[in-house]
């Protein structure tokens, strides 16, 4: 298999430069081209076609999202690994429809960096010499750089603490499958009402929590949250 050639497209010439020195301390890479806009990214997409492109987000010019759907409509052999300062998870979704393998927060960790870049090339030479997969394959190849929840968690949006995120997840899975109210969460958790719901309904929508109504025998059904690693 031939090496993966790959376009970084970054303004900070520094950052560029550590990029370009961690991609090539990976077996199996090659830096084939640097831009440091938007415009030349486009320009050196055209003459050297590469396999991958590292890119930032934050340009003079525009976004780097931009040029990551420009990639997607232009360059369909061309994949994309967002490296970017952008914490905003509207940015991360975007990223993630834009069909981009992964999205490393700045500063880049060589061993968080250099497991996408071995995953990415195992995953290609797959697809390169097989021409009918299985599902467990199929699986694989859609999960390559893990779940959509995993990268959504790296990022949680304003308001949302990572710490009480981890606090709440311990609660839920020390408790009895029937699951917990809001307002049981709170109170074991030593918060309001409010701030409960508004972290378990924000487990709900990456999936890493179940919800349910439960009708008791007076007043109004409560909403009953589950870890899904309870088995629900």
């Amino acid at each position: 298999m031939s090496d993966i050639e790959v376009l970084i497209v970054e303004d900070d010439h520094r950052i560029a430069r550590i990029n370009q020195k961690f991609t090539e301390n990976v077996p199996g890479y090659v830096v084939i081209g640097v831009a440091s806009s938007i415009t030349e990214g486009k320009e050196l997409l055209e003459i050297v076609e590469p396999d991958l492109v590292l890119l930032d987000i934050f340009f003079p010019e525009e976004s780097g999202l931009h040029l990551l759907w420009h990639i997607r409509e232009n360059y369909k052999e061309t994949d994309v690994m967002m490296i970017t300062a952008a914490k905003e998870i509207e940015a991360v979704q975007e990223a993630m429809r834009g069909g981009a393998i992964d999205y490393i927060i700045k500063p880049v960790i060589f061993d968080r960096f250099k497991q996408t870049l071995e995953k990415f090339k195992q995953t290609r030479g797959r697809m390169n010499h097989q021409k009918v997969v299985s599902q467990e394959e199929v699986d694989h190849l859609f999960t390559r750089q893990g779940t959509r929840e995993t990268v959504a968690t790296q990022v949680a949006p304003k308001g949302i603490d990572p710490l009480t995120l981890s606090k709440l997840t311990e609660v839920l899975l020390c408790h009895t499958p029937q699951g917990m109210t809001a307002e049981e969460v709170g109170s074991e958790m030593g918060c309001s009402r409010t701030t409960a719901r508004r972290y378990l309904e924000y487990m709900v929508s990456l999936r890493q929590v179940d919800a349910d109504l439960s009708y008791g025998t007076v007043g109004r059904p409560e909403r009953r949250y589950h870890s899904v690693k309870n088995g629900r």
